[in-house]
């Protein structure tokens, strides 16, 4: 009978766990380059878009974009590559502006001497393969880091290159003119990378990244228009910070973790708690992060770069989440 009552009750505590994420699959996608990394990833006219940096090194002066598509994830081919005579070309980003074009917005560590350390860029396509010359957008070393549309409208947070010290947000209607709406989002202990995000009930978000001490990220929530923000600290270190919300209205964020050891990471952020709670290590380590998300065909797309296998390369992960928990009555 002991026996019996230790079974019922291992069993029962079998079955009480929750659902877990499962990687699907994951491959390496591109290595050409001696250095590939800093991704994101978009899908635009029924096709896949995956952009990234190549160069000699982790910060060499030689950065260029360059982009891939394919149809159906498996097979990857170059769709462009975008070089600039007078800067390295660092953490391209992708977007799709409300006239149906594909944006992609980098920044520029210029060579020097020049009049600045950076300047912030923007390239438009309408098929991934043909882009313009690149437009400067924000201003001189603010760092336009992610540009994420919302309603019509273009809003990114860029960080100071020169003093790292203070972050700005951005808004733009054409993703050519950008102007600051809040002059000063956030200044103390070195705020830098920041994803956006918005809820149902307009909302918006924003997981930013710092590296001072104590070096841990901030949630900042807004109403419109989006002016007047209030922080919390999340009390963890994010780096290459991606948000997604996905179709139920979760929010899956992912990035650089350090513990136990540093890797790239998908977590889910509550933004009532002010949590950030990892739920699948990808594979990685060493050089990595970075990671672009998209939800399609009911998987979680992750791209990212990593070098745990050598050489810092760019990989594409599906994932398969757990459906979402019942609401507590």
């Amino acid at each position: 009978m002991t026996s019996i009552v230790l079974l019922s009750l291992s069993l029962a505590s079998f079955q009480a766990e929750p659902p877990q994420a499962e990687i699907v699959d994951v491959k390496k996608v591109w290595d050409d380059a001696n250095h590939n990394a800093f991704t994101d990833l978009i899908r635009f006219q029924d096709r896949w878009f995956l952009t990234f940096r190549e160069g000699k090194g982790h910060v060499s002066p030689d950065g260029a974009i360059r982009v891939l598509t394919s149809t159906d994830g498996d097979e990857w081919a170059s769709a462009a590559r975008l070089t600039s005579e007078t800067g390295d070309l660092r953490d391209p980003k992708l977007s799709i502006t409300p006239d149906g074009r594909l944006m992609l917005a980098g920044a520029s560590a210029l060579h020097q001497p020049a009049k600045a350390g950076h300047q912030s860029l923007a390239w438009f396509s309408r098929d991934g393969r043909e882009w313009s010359e690149p437009e400067p957008i924000g201003d001189p070393d603010m760092w336009l880091w992610r540009p994420a549309w919302h309603e019509g409208t273009a809003y990114v947070v860029g960080y100071a290159t020169a003093n790292g010290s203070s972050t700005r947000l951005y808004s733009s209607r054409d993703g050519r003119d950008f102007s600051a709406i809040v002059p000063n989002l956030f200044d103390k202990d070195f705020p830098n990378e920041a994803a956006l995000a918005w809820l149902p009930d307009e909302t918006g978000l924003c997981l930013l990244r710092r590296d001072g001490k104590p070096g841990t990220s901030q949630l900042g929530r807004s109403k419109p228009p989006y002016t007047e923000w209030t922080w919390k600290d999340l009390g963890v270190h994010l780096g290459g910070p991606a948000l997604l919300r996905l179709p139920d209205d979760r929010l899956v964020a992912g990035g650089r973790l350090h513990a136990p050891k540093v890797h790239t990471a998908l977590c889910w952020l509550d933004p009532d708690s002010g949590t950030l709670t990892e739920f699948l290590s990808l594979p990685s380590g060493g050089d990595t992060s970075y990671p672009g998300l998209v939800w399609h065909d009911g998987l979680l797309w992750v791209s990212y770069y990593a070098s745990h296998e050598g050489k810092t390369s760019i990989y594409l992960a599906r994932v398969k989440l757990p459906a979402k928990p019942p609401a507590n009555p």
